[in-house]
């Protein structure tokens, strides 16, 4: 078998072990973080959006039967409430139940009161609306409310608030 002389040949240079050049990879990576980035909100975005209207779609269904309400009278002797009235004890007057506790009043007769009945939250009222059972906001005037059965009739109630702390 006849040999072959050898050559003496330089081997090809080989690139590097990553196959990319050192110049070229801030572009790639760029890319790359870009990408992640877009991919991130994109999915954020789509169950921000599709939460959203589930919620929605839940808060429009409305129920298939409402309860009927309950009778004042019934829920009272349910929870064992004791009567309103006791025979035999006067009914409170209509100004008792009320309490004044600001005023708004205008040069040209209107004007509101911020009323509380029975003790409950205070409400505002303006003049002339009906304000309990029989009663008006007829006017107010500095520190003062006057109420009566109708707009233009005698007061019957009039209520001021109370005096300043000094």
């Amino acid at each position: 078998m006849p040999l072959l002389p050898q050559a003496n040949t330089v081997p090809a240079a080989r690139p590097s072990s990553a196959g990319v050049a050192p110049q070229s990879l801030a572009p790639r990576l760029a890319a790359l973080v870009l990408a992640a980035g877009a991919a991130a909100s994109l999915a954020y975005w789509g169950l921000k959006i599709s939460v959203t209207r589930s919620s929605a779609a839940a808060d429009v269904a409305a129920p298939a039967r409402l309860p009927e309400a309950a009778a004042p009278e019934q829920v009272a002797r349910l929870l064992a409430a004791p009567a309103s009235r006791t025979e035999g004890k006067p009914a409170a007057s209509p100004g008792s139940r009320l309490q004044l506790t600001g005023v708004a009043a205008g040069v040209s007769g209107r004007g509101a009161a911020i009323l509380s009945i029975d003790g409950g939250p205070p409400r505002p009222f303006a003049v002339g609306t009906p304000v309990a059972e029989g009663l008006v906001l007829q006017s107010v005037q500095g520190r003062r409310a006057q109420l009566g059965p109708d707009r233009q009739g005698p007061s019957t109630v009039v209520l001021d608030l109370p005096p300043l702390p000094r």
